[in-house]
């Protein structure tokens, strides 16, 4: 794609920075292709302010990279990361291609949250975009339940120079997800024990009540099948396991619900795992969709009956996987 004559400030100040080697030519090729994918997305509206913008901080990410805490709480000052990510990703959404379904649930979970009881959304994962698109869909109805939910976070967001600006203005609990945690391998201990304390430090959290929490139990992004469909990933089990023991001595009525997402479309994953970071972002303008379930019964499910405590696990698992993907054929087919 040729470059605009408004681009142009942006690309001086790239090159810039990989000349005086504050960013590397490998993050250098794939700002320049993000850029010009989300230039040829949105068209002459692309905010080129904001571009420079988040051009300085992927330098400072790089020079200096921001050290995440176990538990982060989003950074509104003096700089707001928050609506940083929002203003980059809205541009991305045609709201009115998407929707948001499950209000009836929304409502409830307010008024659980209010008074003081905590809800944990066991959800689908799409995009490094997810939470600034939730915080779009329900900006006009629950705003608050999106700028104060709390993410459960893998490492590559808080650690890929282009991810960290958008994730240092969200509410995240850091954690190294199984697919990770043995890369490389003499580091493994250390990320355990990272794991061990983000874990009490969500308890704390939990028994703090008035808490609104997002997993992704299947521990990574949806990709596609072998027939290029994209499918909801398959829930782990033991993530939703510790997620309830938790809850159950956390000292407050703690709810859980389904929550699924569409949006792949919009910054798709690598079609393949990568172990190192640098990943290629490619972009598109589209409809995102959300949809929130009733409240799940976490002891009332198909298969509650096994004698076997594992294969009651797996069939809870199954049974919540199932919501979500319920919900998710629901949605507008984008293929």
């Amino acid at each position: 794609m040729e470059k605009s004559s408004t681009s142009n400030a942006f690309f001086a100040r790239l090159n810039d920075y990989i000349e005086e080697g504050s960013i590397p030519p490998k993050y250098g090729d794939i700002i320049e292709k993000f850029y010009l994918c989300y230039q040829e997305a949105i068209g002459p509206d692309t905010p080129n302010a904001a571009f420079l913008q988040f051009l300085s901080l992927i330098k400072q990410q790089c020079l200096e990279p921001f050290q995440f805490q176990p538990y982060h709480a989003h950074l509104r000052k003096p700089f707001d990361y928050y609506q940083f990510g929002i203003d980059m990703l809205k541009p991305l959404m045609d709201e009115s291609q998407s929707t948001l379904a499950g209000m009836d649930s929304l409502k409830e979970i307010a008024l659980f949250i209010e008074k003081g009881d905590n809800v944990i959304f066991l959800a689908n994962h799409q995009t490094e975009g997810d939470p600034q698109a939730i915080s779009v869909l329900l900006e006009d109805t629950y705003p608050k339940l999106a700028e104060e939910m709390i993410f459960v976070a893998g490492e590559r967001v808080i650690t890929d120079p282009l991810a960290v600006p958008f994730s240092m203005g969200r509410n995240l609990l850091c954690i190294y997800s199984k697919r990770y945690i043995d890369h490389p391998p003499e580091q493994k201990l250390k990320k355990q024990l990272h794991n061990k304390r983000t874990m009490e430090l969500m308890s704390q959290l939990l028994s703090e009540g008035g808490k609104a929490i997002y997993v992704a139990p299947s521990g990574g992004r949806d990709r596609p099948n072998a027939d290029g469909i994209v499918e909801v990933a398959a829930f782990d089990p033991q993530s939703i396991e510790m997620f309830y023991l938790m809850s159950e001595r956390a000292g407050h009525p703690t709810h859980f619900y389904p929550m699924t997402l569409k949006t792949y479309e919009l910054l798709p994953p690598p079609q393949t795992i990568q172990v190192e970071l640098g990943e290629a972002r490619t972009i598109k303008r589209a409809g995102v969709h959300l949809a929130i379930g009733p409240r799940i019964d976490m002891e009332q499910f198909p298969g509650a009956d096994s004698k076997d405590k594992h294969a009651r696990r797996s069939s809870r698992a199954n049974f919540i996987c199932e919501l979500v993907r319920r919900d998710y054929a629901q949605f507008p087919c984008i293929f």
